[in-house]
């Protein structure tokens, strides 16, 4: 398999090619381009381009670094947990090619996203979804997601201090990050132990990936997903919900966010112990989120990586 970067998808060659298979796809599902494309934006994990049809518009996105799993997660997602996830109009799992249609607004361009007990809902829609999606795990690995259960943390914590081309993390935070590691082993060992089995954890889940239709929810953008624990989300969407409405991270606003994606698994369990585990969950999380963007990264260049790069020494150095 070819190595997709940031500069393929500039190639006039690849545009052709690319732009054949959007209009060879539509032409399968039903209406035709109407004009040209508009390239949204690049990135060295992404590219996505707006496409203009006879009916409306669809979005045509290509996964580079190491997320080429996206699209068959997603195609795969729209069969398992259906009206949850947008459904594809086309895939090329093989490429990480996927053409997806216009399927509402973007909670974050609403008003409703001013309001957190919409953010209550939406966090309770998730957890429900993974939930679901509890039995998939395999299925899931199958597909080539990562695999960021707390099982395996420790090693892929150790791996990431003892890789010198970890970005900005410099000689003193690697020995303090490699110091904690015996203390980040037990907590994962206990996370792995309290009773809430592995899922589906987007890992950026915010207010921006977030559809609101139907006066229900559909969740978007897996190009960070990995199977993990399901609390691991909440280390991305917490610190979210902090900023977006500039309170500390045990304002009432940010628990009651927590509490409302927790209570999906209070048939099991008792509201202290799983505060516990999502606390767990996060801190050991940071594993996860400083390798989604070494996947992301896998394949920038210099100057990509002194655009991006700290996001993988950065999150690492959390640990701290």
């Amino acid at each position: 398999m070819s190595v997709t970067t940031s500069a393929t998808w500039r190639d006039e060659a690849w545009k052709r090619t690319a732009l054949d298979w959007v209009d060879e796809r539509l032409a399968l599902s039903g209406p035709r381009r109407k004009g040209e494309i508009e390239e949204i934006k690049i990135r060295p994990w992404s590219l996505v381009w707006r496409v203009p049809t006879e009916d409306g518009q669809v979005w045509f996105k290509a996964n580079g670094g190491q997320t080429l799993y996206e699209p068959a997660l997603v195609d795969a997602l729209a069969r398992w947990v259906p009206g949850r996830t947008v459904t594809p109009l086309a895939i090329d799992a093989e490429r990480g090619w996927m053409l997806a249609p216009e399927a509402g607004p973007i909670l974050r361009e609403t008003p409703a996203a001013a309001d957190p007990r919409r953010w209550e809902a939406f966090v309770a829609e998730y957890g429900q979804l993974q939930r679901d999606l509890s039995g998939r795990v395999p299925d899931m690995l199958a597909l080539g997601v990562p695999d960021h259960r707390p099982e395996v943390l420790p090693e892929q914590a150790v791996a990431l201090v003892d890789d010198p081309d970890v970005v900005a993390l410099d000689p003193v935070d690697r020995e303090r990050v490699r110091a904690i590691l015996p203390e980040y082993a037990l907590r994962c060992a206990t996370l792995a132990a309290g009773g809430i089995g592995a899922s589906l954890n987007h890992d950026d889940l915010h207010d921006a990936n977030v559809l609101v239709r139907d006066h229900r929810f559909e969740f978007f953008d897996w190009g960070d997903a990995a199977v993990a624990h399901p609390f691991a989300t909440m280390l991305v969407t917490l610190r979210v919900v902090a900023d977006k409405f500039d309170v500390p991270a045990n304002d009432p606003v940010v628990t009651r966010v927590r509490d409302a994606y927790l209570e999906v698994w209070s048939d099991a369990h008792d509201a202290a112990h799983l505060r516990e585990l999502a606390r767990l969950a996060a801190w050991t999380g940071i594993v996860g989120r400083s390798y989604s963007w070494r996947r992301g990264l896998a394949h920038a260049n210099a100057a990509e990586l002194a655009e991006w790069g700290d996001g993988i020494g950065g999150w690492l150095t959390e640990l701290l």
